[in-house]
């Protein structure tokens, strides 16, 4: 895990419908680290099955426009693009992240990096390119049929965003995701898939 969320100094930043989400400063940069937390009634393959399934993920993830798969390595580890719906004046941005997932197999926890890779899709014009990006998920099994899900994020989205302007609506991004990713997990395309991980 990447050294700015090894950290232990988190402030709560809000607590809606069972979601939490925390911040925290990160030696270095003026764009806080955030770190979200909420448990599912579903099992942990299913959990994975959703998070696994990038091109799903215009359906739950935050202001997110397009994810489009690159290259699949195996079904655990994957490369793909994704554009970023940014309101006016702001330009849109985009990222090529490298997703590869694990299983401690004696705790069966599932962890999953997904950090920004450069090169593999060509920049273009009036979409401002994010070059430093770091995500990190860790689901827990809590019993059979529930999950704790943990997500770890530090962006710096480039360009001319003030770093006043992305800590204040670091909350609305990961509530409105978690909310739909509670939603869309329950779906019948993630349940009974298995995953075997190296």
């Amino acid at each position: 895990m990447s050294e700015a969320f090894a950290q232990d100094n988190w402030k709560l930043v809000t607590k809606k419908e069972e979601i939490t989400v925390y911040s925290q400063e990160v030696p270095g940069s003026k764009i806080k680290a955030l770190r979200v937390e909420c448990v599912v009634d579903v099992p942990l393959m299913q959990v994975a099955a959703l998070l696994l399934d990038v091109e799903g993920g215009t359906d739950w993830v935050y202001k997110t426009k397009s994810c489009t798969m690159i290259r699949k390595v195996s079904p655990t580890e994957m490369y793909y693009h994704s554009e970023i719906d940014l309101p006016w004046p702001l330009d849109n941005r985009d990222f090529v992240a490298h997703v590869k997932a694990s299983q401690n197999p004696v705790s069966k926890v599932i962890t999953i990096e997904g950090p920004v890779v450069s090169g593999m899709v060509p920049e273009k014009k009036g979409i401002v390119r994010v070059s430093d990006s770091k995500g990190h998920w860790v689901v827990s099994p809590l019993s059979p049929g529930k999950s704790k899900i943990q997500y770890w994020l530090h962006t710096d989205p480039g360009g001319s965003i003030p770093a006043w302007a992305v800590n204040a609506f670091a909350a609305e991004g990961p509530i409105e995701s978690f909310k739909k990713l509670k939603e869309q997990v329950k779906l019948p395309k993630y349940r009974n898939v298995k995953f075997s991980f190296k």
